[in-house]
């Protein structure tokens, strides 16, 4: 007869449970809001990940980061995992309810509103880079880190300094005179695309479905 798991056990697979649905919703996201647009609405590729706030997938992109800020209120550790994490979905709620500036016809009051979720997108990506850089690569003090676990610091790094140099590219393309790359090639959905998919890839090895401590 199988054991029945205990109740540390329970919740130890319910925490990889949610660190991998963090991590596929922050991998698939601009693949589905990409390919749902282009089948529902026209062909091509919208400016921003934020601008598709004002197309077809809409309730995608709504639903999605309402469900990842979920995803982070809900996630419990330690006492700063928890103060950061509810931070970050309190800054998602933020990019939700203080939609990006329509490229054509924006009003000041949309301007405003735009300048709001400029400040809650940054801040959210900058609470997520400190949770993969800092609190996802800390040590247990008294046990020795496992190889899978020094490979999944690695990855952890790499994720976390992909996410800030994201952060500051497109903060440079919003702030600095004159653009450094043509729009037509959209530099701020593949930056806020790559800091997604890093954000993503982080939880979704945190979840232990790859390099996992044998």
């Amino acid at each position: 007869m199988q054991a029945t798991p205990g109740p540390q056990q329970a919740l130890v697979k319910a925490y990889l449970a949610l660190r991998r649905g963090i991590g596929i919703i922050g991998i698939t996201l601009p693949l589905v809001l990409v390919a749902g647009r282009m089948i529902l609405e026209s062909l091509g590729i919208m400016d921003s990940i934020s601008a598709y706030y004002y197309s077809v997938m809409r309730d995608v992109f709504v639903g999605s980061l309402c469900a990842i800020a979920v995803f982070l209120f809900a996630y419990r550790y330690e006492l700063q995992d928890d103060i950061v994490s509810s931070l970050a979905g309190i800054f998602a709620i933020g990019v939700v309810f203080f939609p990006t500036t329509p490229d054509v016809g924006a009003t000041p009051q949309q301007v405003m509103i735009g300048q709001f979720h400029l400040f809650f997108a940054t801040a959210f990506f900058l609470a997520l880079a400190f949770i993969v850089i800092v609190l996802f690569r800390k040590k247990n003090p008294n046990e020795q880190p496992t190889p899978q676990k020094r490979q999944r610091n690695i990855v952890y790094l790499c994720s976390g300094i992909a996410l800030v140099a994201c952060i500051l590219l497109i903060l440079a393309i919003h702030f600095l005179p004159g653009n450094l790359w043509p729009q037509s090639l959209h530099p701020v959905f593949w930056l806020e695309t790559l800091a997604i998919m890093a954000f993503g890839i982080a939880w979704f090895v945190k979840g232990e479905t790859i390099l996992q401590d044998k």
